[in-house]
C-alpha cells in the first residue's frame, strides 16, 4: 500500500478555464482529496486556488501533470510566501494575524521566524507589514 502524501499547491487559472471541473477531476479521476485554503474566482480575469492535495505521491503527481497539461500554472505553496529578512524589522505586527502560526516570535533570537509549511496564503501578513517584508509572488 502506497503511503500518503500531502502538499499545498498554488494553481492559476485563465478565464477560459474557469467553468471546467478541474478540481472535480482530481478527486474522481486521480483520486485525490482537497482542502481549499484560499480561491479567488472570477469569470473574467485570471483566477488563483491555493489547495492541499492529499493522495499517493503517484496520483498526486498524474494529478498535477493533468492541471499542467490542462494548461494551469502550478506551483508549490512554499515558493510563494516568503520573508524578506532584510526588510524585517521584527515589531511582530504580522503575529495577531498569522493563525496558522506560521509566523512566530523566537525567543532565542528576538526575532520574528517564518515556517512556510504553516502557511495557508491568506496574505494577512503582506498587508500587516509596516516594513514590508512578507512577499507573495503567485506569478
Amino acid at each position: 500500500m502506497d503511503k500518503t502524501y500531502s502538499k499545498k499547491i498554488v494553481i492559476r487559472y485563465t478565464p477560459e478555464v474557469v467553468d471546467q471541473p478541474i478540481v472535480c477531476r482530481l478527486v474522481q479521476v486521480y483520486d485525490l482529496t482537497f482542502n481549499i485554503l484560499r480561491a479567488r474566482v472570477s469569470q473574467r480575469r485570471e483566477g488563483l486556488l491555493v489547495l492541499e492535495l492529499t493522495g499517493t505521491k503517484k496520483n498526486f503527481d498524474r494529478g498535477i501533470n493533468y492541471l499542467k497539461e490542462s494548461g494551469l500554472k502550478v506551483e508549490p505553496l512554499s515558493k510563494s510566501v516568503t520573508q524578506n529578512a532584510e526588510r524585517c524589522v521584527h515589531c511582530g505586527a504580522c503575529l495577531a494575524f498569522c493563525s496558522t502560526n506560521a509566523l512566530y516570535f523566537d525567543y532565542a533570537t528576538m526575532k520574528i521566524l517564518f515556517d512556510p509549511e504553516k502557511c495557508n496564503g491568506c496574505e494577512f501578513c503582506v498587508t500587516a507589514c509596516p516594513a514590508r517584508a512578507m512577499e507573495i509572488d503567485l506569478l
